[in-house]
């Protein structure tokens, strides 16, 4: 067994442990609006459930030099973010989105996005995706680095509105076969659903 100290080795060494331990990661789409009403769309996959009473999901955005990032930036700006599914459909055009654009250029452009009109929020979402969750923002926290320049901003997003595709709904339940979701690995390597099996929980 190899025995590491995170004190002992540098942050860069620390990622590609985390990253190649922590899979499959799920991915998430997110897009946020600028206060110039730019759309901005990116992935991330350090995104996870929070509660389901009220619905809460999680994304963390990783800072660069202590600077907020654009996702980070919008959410808190405007209170809200749309959290998109990553599947099969899609995943060409949402790898574009990570392309590093200035604030007043939109990723969704770039990638040959549509962009739909969100019911109960002011952050458009994108048609291609067959979820998408709107989301108001419940906290953003900064979290590591230093007090100065932390290393990322934690949104906790509370889920306002569920946009199901009638083809991945199945009585009360989404079909995992039918949604072909996507998830990350470490490097450029993502993963498809793989084979699935059950296990009952113990009384």
């Amino acid at each position: 067994m190899i025995t590491m100290d995170p004190k002992d080795i540098s942050e860069r060494e620390s990622y590609k442990l985390l990253i190649g331990s922590v899979i499959p990661r799920p991915m998430a789409l997110v897009t946020t609006i600028s206060a110039q009403g730019v759309v901005n769309a990116a992935p991330f996959s350090y995104f996870n459930i929070v509660t389901a009473d009220p619905p809460m999901v999680s994304v963390s955005v990783q800072r660069k030099q202590g600077r907020m990032k654009d996702t980070a930036r919008n959410a808190v700006d405007a209170g809200a973010f749309v959290v998109h599914i990553s599947d099969e459909t899609y995943i060409r055009e949402i790898n574009q989105t990570a392309a590093a654009l200035p604030p007043d250029e939109s990723e969704v452009a770039l990638a040959g996005l549509s962009t739909v009109k969100s019911e109960k929020i002011s952050v458009p979402g994108i048609a291609e995706a067959r979820i998408r969750m709107e989301c108001v923002l419940e906290q953003a926290i900064a979290l590591g680095g230093t007090h100065d320049a932390p290393a990322a901003d934690l949104l906790i997003g509370k889920v306002v509105c569920f946009h199901l595709d009638e083809a991945v709904y199945d009585r009360g339940h989404i079909d995992p076969k039918a949604l072909r979701p996507v998830s990350r690995l470490a490097g450029a390597s993502y993963s498809k659903l793989g084979e699935q099996f059950v296990l009952d929980r113990p009384e």
